[in-house]
């Protein structure tokens, strides 16, 4: 039983080892390991502010470029919308365009239609004027003696005339 029960000479000198070991400790070691620990935790709580600061920017910078890119879909969107009723606009106006030169251009074809038209019925006047001046001056040349025979020489005439 001697070995659990600790010697009175023993366990002082152990005291006295522990105490002045504590004192050089205190002495030399202390402060520097507070100091470090000291350095360390501020250390860290630096870096936990900064990783925190960090964390902000980064969420205020997400806000941010979520923000523009909802803009830049915004604009596009606008543009989009902007190239397709100037696309509409100008195929309007191409349309009514081509309408109106159409509408011209018939015009003008029914304006030639008729020019041609109205020459064609002056020429065909003018041939008949012209042949029936022939025909009259062919019967005033010819004296023929009874009108049965001036009729016959009319109708000879009228058949040899050929209108073109």
């Amino acid at each position: 039983m001697d070995l659990l029960q600790p010697a009175l000479g023993l366990f002082t000198i152990s005291f006295l080892i522990f105490i002045i070991v504590f004192l050089i400790l205190k002495k030399f070691a202390w402060k520097p390991i507070l100091s470090t620990l000291k350095e360390r935790e501020t250390s860290i709580s630096d870096s936990i502010a900064a990783a925190e600061r960090v964390k902000e920017e980064m969420a205020q910078m997400k806000a941010e470029h979520e923000h523009v890119l909802a803009e830049a879909k915004a604009e596009r969107s606008k543009i989009l919308k902007e190239a397709k009723e100037a696309k509409d606009q100008i195929i309007g106006e191409a349309k009514t365009q081509a309408q109106a030169e159409a509408k011209k251009i018939i015009n003008e074809a029914y304006t030639a239609i008729e020019n041609q038209k109205m020459a064609a019925l002056t020429d065909v006047k003018n041939q008949v004027g012209r042949l029936v001046i022939e025909v009259a001056e062919k019967v005033l040349r010819k004296e023929l003696s009874d009108k049965s025979a001036q009729e016959q020489f009319i109708k000879q005439q009228a058949e040899s005339i050929k209108l073109n």
